[in-house]
């Protein structure tokens, strides 16, 4: 009886120790490269190539696509919009926020970031994830 209580508290401390050594799976943490969404024309390139090529092609597109509201420019209104958005895991784009300006700088910020083309999504653990992004407009007429 002796014999197996001392077994018994060997087990109880071996198995507290390895728990502490080792963790549990509360404290355990798993770590998974995010990967970004593809835009079309970046699919060939390395994972850092494809990121520079998707903020080169982002860039791109604002500034192909932007215009100074009409009304916005007759009054001189300006100012910096900052447009929260993801890609979601269809490859399409979603509008989450929008901060500072006015409605009509706001507006247009948003119209063009809704432009984007649909792309391939971003990836967490080999399962498309939607990947948020933030994105600032500033609105100056020069005048």
């Amino acid at each position: 009886m002796k014999n197996s209580l001392i077994i018994l508290c060997l087990l109880l401390s071996a198995t507290v120790f390895a728990q502490q050594e080792w963790g549990d799976v509360k404290n355990n943490e798993l770590t998974l490269k995010e990967i970004a969404p593809v835009w079309t024309g970046c699919e060939s390139a390395t994972a850092s190539k494809r990121d520079a090529c998707f903020d080169e092609k982002l860039m791109q597109h604002i500034i192909k696509n932007f215009k100074y509201p009409a009304n916005e420019y007759k009054n001189n209104i300006q100012g910096r919009v900052v447009v929260d958005f993801i890609v979601n895991t269809q490859g399409i784009v979603e509008v989450k926020g929008l901060t500072g300006g006015n409605k009509g700088l706001q507006d247009e910020a948003k119209r063009n970031i809704l432009a984007i083309p649909k792309m391939k999504p971003g990836m967490l653990g080999g399962k498309p994830r939607a990947i948020k992004y933030s994105v600032p407009f500033n609105f100056k007429t020069g005048k």
